[in-house]
């Protein structure tokens, strides 16, 4: 059961029925309901996310073994071994085509396919790039922020012509991955990513740990900030800007869960002391937060049903499985 439980957590199975909900929000967009086709590009968005979580593992074990908390993870603890995950992550790669031919079986392979498969292609050069020499590349959180957002892309392209709500997700998915390996890891990560000689945006910026102090200098909290109020406009672009249909308890409730989103990035970009455990409690509140803004946002585009669905699958599919597995609900071991 311990080795099942190693290659569960390696696979990222609580976290599956967040990872695949992106390409499926991308396929709602432009108007696909067909249960089958959106099955499929929830499989291929969750593996595409897998393979790379997986990559990112094999290449950050030596750091990953440096904190408490991490060396519980399948590699670090010798679990599963280091070729083993590599296999397992080609695996997953080739799968993800395999899915992509069964998505498409039948289906002439026009323009729009093409730039799918450009789309899924690029996020996966992307990704391997930043998975393995990303630590050592100030900025390299913009290559992984672009392949999350492609893989996003990927799923609307498969079918047809993205909408510009469609492009709106696109860039709020770029954002929301920006913040997160930029700006969460960086402080997460602060304690002990000098010590092996990692270069990024916060370290660069003067985020330090020394003992259980933690300093965040003032340009990277605008930094991080100036993402996140970003991405509250375009939560409310369609409606102020492209003229999409709304209901006013929509908008009431997506300012709402908005203010409160925010509420909680600028406490944790003022945090003072270095709470690993807190830390990550408050990014695991922050992703949830996240993904029930777009939902809300699409309510009047996609309909009220689909809607809670994204916004309930996502946090049932964690509570399940995360308990099943050890671990402790909103405090992911990152």
């Amino acid at each position: 059961m311990k080795k099942v439980a190693a290659y569960a957590k390696l696979l990222r199975l609580p976290g599956i029925g967040a990872l695949g909900i992106p390409t499926v929000i991308a396929a709602l967009t432009v108007g696909v309901v067909d249960p089958v086709d959106l099955g499929l590009v929830f499989l291929i968005g969750a593996i595409a996310c897998i393979f790379g979580f997986i990559l990112n593992d094999y290449a950050d074990v030596e750091l990953d073994g440096l904190v408490d908390d991490l060396k519980e993870k399948p590699m670090v603890s010798g679990a599963i071994s280091k070729k083993s995950a590599l296999m397992i992550s080609i695996f997953l790669a080739l799968l993800s085509f395999v899915l992509i031919i069964v998505l498409w079986y039948g289906k002439t392979i026009d323009y729009y396919k093409f730039l799918a498969l450009l789309c899924i292609f690029s996020a996966g050069i992307l990704g391997t790039i930043y998975d393995l020499y990303g630590k050592h590349i100030i900025g390299s959180d913009f290559l992984v922020a672009l392949s999350v957002a492609l893989v996003f892309l990927f799923g609307a392209f498969s079918f047809g012509r993205p909408e510009m709500v469609t492009l709106v997700i696109f860039v709020l998915t770029f954002n929301n991955l920006l913040y997160m390996n930029a700006i969460q890891n960086g402080i997460k990560d602060a304690d002990h990513d000098f010590k092996m000689g990692v270069k990024n945006i916060a370290l660069s910026s003067g985020v330090k740990v020394k003992g259980m102090n933690l300093t965040i200098p003032q340009r990277f909290r605008i930094f991080g900030m100036g993402i996140r109020l970003c991405s509250a406009v375009l939560l409310f672009s369609p409606f102020l800007f492209f003229g999409y249909d709304y209901h006013v308890w929509q908008l009431l409730l997506l300012a709402i869960f908005t203010v409160l989103f925010l509420v909680v990035d600028v406490k944790f970009l003022t945090l003072k002391t270095f709470d690993r455990g807190k830390i990550r409690k408050i990014i695991g509140v922050q992703s949830f937060l996240r993904y029930s803004l777009v939902p809300l946002m699409l309510i009047s585009i996609i309909g009220v049903t689909y809607s809670v669905i994204l916004i309930i699958f996502p946090i049932a599919w964690y509570i399940i499985f995360t308990p099943l597995l050890g671990e402790q609900l909103f405090k992911p071991r990152m």
